[in-house]
C-alpha cells in the first residue's frame, strides 16, 4: 500500500465523521468527466488511427508514445502531491536500483486522512484505468481486452545512479506496460542526463541483442507503452547520470479477470508459462550463452601432480611462480596459514597476490588503456580478441576466453555450437594482437593455467583441480554487469565448485559500493509460490545471507568453494565510476585427495 507522510497532530480522530460529499468526491469519476482528465484531442478518432498505425509499424516490437497525455493542471498537481506526500523506499538488487512508492492499486482502500492528501493522484489513477482509456490502449496496441479490476501501478523516482537492466516484463497476467513521465515541468530532460527508456531487438525470441535499437528520452507529461510480448518486449531504463530526479508512474494493464469482458479461461496460465524466469531456467536457450560455462578437463598425468599427499613446490615451481606472485605467498608458513583459513571458512581473500614489479607494470598498462583509448560502447566497436557476452538479460561485459571469434547472429551461433570446435589457447590468442594491455592480461591468464600455479592452488585448498575455465573480463562504466546465477556443477565430482576472482581494477573510489562493480554472493532460500519471479530471494536475515562482498579493488584474489545454494553477481558498474572493473574469473572442478584410491578399493571389493 502507498504510504503517505503524516503531519504531527494532523490526524483524523474516530469522532470526525466523513460527510457523504467527502466520500463521493473520490469515487470513480463519472464517464462524462473522464475525458477532462486528459489532454485535448487524445480520444479523437484521427489521432487514434494515426497512433494505431504508428504502433503497428514500430520496431523492434509494438510500442507507442503520447505527448501531453494528461490535463496539464492535473498532472502538475499530481507531481506536487507525489513530492510532498509519498514516501519512497530505496530498492536495489542485481537488476535494478530505484526509489519506489508502494502499490497505488489500493488507493481506494486508504483511510480519509491518506486519501485527502492525494486527490489528484487518485483522480489520475481512476482516469488511467477508466473504461475509455483502457479501450483506447487496447485499440491502438491491438493487444486484446484489458482488465479494469486488476490495477498495478507505483511511483518511481530515479536519481543519480538509479537504473533498471534488460528484461521483458513478462510476469503473470501483464498485457500492456506503461510509464508516465513526471520530470520537472517547463524544463527539457536532456539526453545526457540518462534515464532513457531503451528497447532491444532480438536475435531469436528470448535472446535480445546486446545493444538497444530505440531510445526514448522522457519528458514531462509523456507516456510510453508497449505490449508485453514473451521473449520480445526487452527493454531497460538507462542509468540516470546527473543529480536530477526522474519521476515516473509505472504500471501495467492486465488480461481480463474472471467475470470481465474478454476473459479467457486458462489465458493467465499460458502467460505465466512463458515468463522471463521460465525462459532463464530453460536449458533450450543456453546455446546462445556466451561465454559458455565449459571447464576443460586436465590430462590424467597432470592431475597426478596435485594428488600427492606430501605435495611440495619444487625449485622450478618457485622460480616460475616468483615471476608473477608475491614471494611471501610462496613461503610454507604462509601457505599453511592460508590453507587453515580456507579449510575452516571455504573461502579466503588474498591481498597483493601479484609481486610488486609485475603488478606495477600491469597497472600502468591498464591505466594507459583507460586514459588514452576510447572505450568501446557497442558490440561493433569491440575488436577481437575481445568479445562481448550474450544475452544482455543475463549479463553484459567484455571478455577474453582464449577461443576464436563467434558471429553473434542466429546462423553464427548455430555454427559456433555445431561447427568446428576449438579449446581455449591463450598462447595462440596472444599471436592475434599487438595490444599491450591485452597481451599482459593474456600472459596472466596463461600463468593461472600453469601446472605450478595449480600446485600452489592445491596446497592452499587441500583439493585436487581436475578442470578449469579462465576468463579475462572488463566491466565498462554505464554498460556492464552479471546478474545473479548459481553454479553449473553437473560435471563436478563434488557438490561444489572452486572459484577464484583476481580483481585488477586500478581506479579509486569503489569502497562505498555506490559505483557498483562489486561481487556479491548470497545464500538463497527456496522460492515461494507467490514470490516476484523478477527478483532473487535471499535468506530472511540479509546480513547472514551475504557470504561474499568484494568491492572492485587492485591485486586482490578471492577464492571460494561454492555450492549450489550460493548466488553470485557482479553489480552493474555506474556511468560515474572512475574506470572499468577489470578481473580474471577462474573456475575449477575439484575433488578431494584420495578419491581415486577409494574408487579402486571399491572395484577390488566387487
Amino acid at each position: 500500500m502507498t504510504t503517505a507522510k503524516r503531519a504531527t497532530g494532523d490526524q483524523v480522530t474516530p469522532d470526525q465523521a466523513i460527510t457523504k460529499k467527502q466520500q463521493t468526491q473520490f469515487k470513480t469519476t463519472e464517464n462524462g468527466d473522464i475525458k477532462q482528465s486528459f489532454g485535448p484531442g487524445i480520444f479523437d478518432q484521427d489521432f487514434r488511427d494515426s497512433l494505431k498505425q504508428s504502433i503497428s509499424d514500430s520496431q523492434p516490437y509494438r510500442w507507442g508514445t503520447i505527448r501531453d497525455l494528461i490535463d496539464d493542471t492535473l498532472l502538475r498537481n499530481v507531481r506536487k502531491e507525489v513530492e510532498n506526500e509519498i514516501h519512497f523506499t530505496k530498492k536495489e538488487t542485481d537488476i535494478y536500483k530505484v526509489f519506489q512508492s508502494g502499490d497505488l492499486a489500493n488507493l481506494s482502500g486508504l483511510d480519509w486522512d491518506d486519501l485527502s492528501r492525494l486527490p489528484s493522484l487518485f483522480k489520475l489513477r481512476e482516469a488511467m484505468y477508466s473504461q475509455e482509456f483502457r479501450d483506447m490502449i487496447s485499440e491502438v496496441t491491438q493487444s486484446g481486452k484489458l482488465s479494469g479490476v486488476k490495477t498495478d501501478m507505483s511511483v518511481n523516482t530515479y536519481t543519480k545512479g538509479c537504473h533498471l537492466l534488460t528484461h521483458d516484463d513478462v510476469i503473470g497476467s501483464r498485457r500492456v506496460s506503461f510509464i508516465l513521465y513526471l520530470p520537472e515541468p517547463d524544463k527539457t530532460w536532456k539526453e545526457h542526463y540518462g534515464g532513457a527508456l531503451r528497447l532491444f531487438p532480438s536475435i531469436v525470441p528470448n535472446v535480445p541483442k546486446p545493444d538497444p535499437s530505440v531510445q526514448l528520452v522522457p519528458q514531462f507529461n509523456q507516456i510510453a507503452f508497449f505490449t508485453v510480448q514473451p521473449g520480445l518486449s526487452f527493454h531497460d531504463v538507462q542509468e540516470v547520470r546527473v543529480d536530477k530526479q526522474r519521476l515516473s508512474i509505472q504500471g501495467w494493464y492486465h488480461i481480463p479477470q474472471p467475470g470481465e469482458d474478454g476473459y479467457i479461461e486458462g489465458e493467465q496460465e499460458k502467460y505465466e508459462g512463458r515468463s522471463t524466469l521460465q525462459q532463464l531456467e530453460s536449458k533450450e536457450l543456453e546455446v546462445f550463452d556466451f561465454p559458455k560455462e565449459i571447464r576443460i578437463p586436465f590430462p590424467k598425468h597432470e592431475i597426478k601432480n596435485y594428488e600427492i599427499d606430501e605435495l611440495k613446490l619444487n625449485e622450478f615451481d618457485l622460480t616460475y611462480l616468483s615471476k608473477f606472485m608475491n614471494p611471501a605467498l610462496l613461503i610454507q608458513q604462509e601457505i599453511s596459514k592460508l590453507q587453515k583459513i580456507f579449510i575452516e571458512e571455504s573461502l579466503v581473500d588474498i591481498q597483493d597476490i601479484l609481486n610488486e614489479s609485475y603488478a606495477d607494470e600491469l597497472k600502468k598498462q591498464i591505466r594507459t588503456t583507460e586514459l588514452d583509448e576510447i572505450m568501446p560502447k557497442h558490440q561493433d566497436q569491440i575488436e577481437f580478441p575481445w568479445k562481448l557476452s550474450l544475452p544482455p538479460h543475463k549479463w553484459r561485459y567484455m571478455y577474453l576466453d582464449g577461443k576464436q571469434e563467434e558471429n553473434l547472429t542466429e546462423s553464427g551461433v548455430e555454427l559456433a555450437n555445431n561447427g568446428p570446435q576449438n579449446s581455449p589457447n591463450f598462447e595462440l590468442l596472444a599471436k592475434t594482437t599487438n595490444h599491450k594491455t591485452s597481451l599482459k592480461l593474456i600472459e596472466l591468464a596463461n600463468f593461472l593455467k600453469s601446472v605450478s600455479f595449480k600446485k600452489w592452488l592445491s596446497l592452499i585448498t587441500d583439493l585436487v583441480p581436475v578442470s578449469d575455465q579462465i576468463l579475462v573480463r572488463r566491466f565498462r562504466p554505464g554498460h556492464d554487469f552479471k546478474l545473479a546465477t548459481s553454479i553449473n556443477n553437473e560435471d563436478s565430482e563434488l557438490d561444489a565448485l572452486l572459484e577464484g576472482t583476481l580483481c585488477l581494477t586500478p581506479s579509486k573510489g569503489w569502497e562505498s559500493g555506490e559505483f557498483g562493480g562489486y561481487e556479491l554472493g548470497l545464500v538463497t532460500e527456496d522460492a515461494q509460490e507467490d514470490d516476484d519471479p523478477a527478483i532473487y530471494k535471499a535468506s530472511k536475515d540479509e546480513d547472514d545471507s551475504v557470504v561474499v562482498n568484494n568491492q572492485a579493488s587492485w591485486n586482490n584474489f578471492s577464492l571460494m568453494l561454492r555450492d549450489p545454494s550460493v548466488l553470485k553477481f557482479i553489480k552493474y558498474v555506474s556511468y560515474n565510476a572512475k574506470g572499468s572493473r577489470w578481473d580474471i574469473s577462474c573456475q575449477w572442478n575439484v575433488k578431494t585427495k584420495g578419491d581415486d584410491d577409494d574408487e579402486d578399493d571399491e572395484e577390488e571389493e566387487k
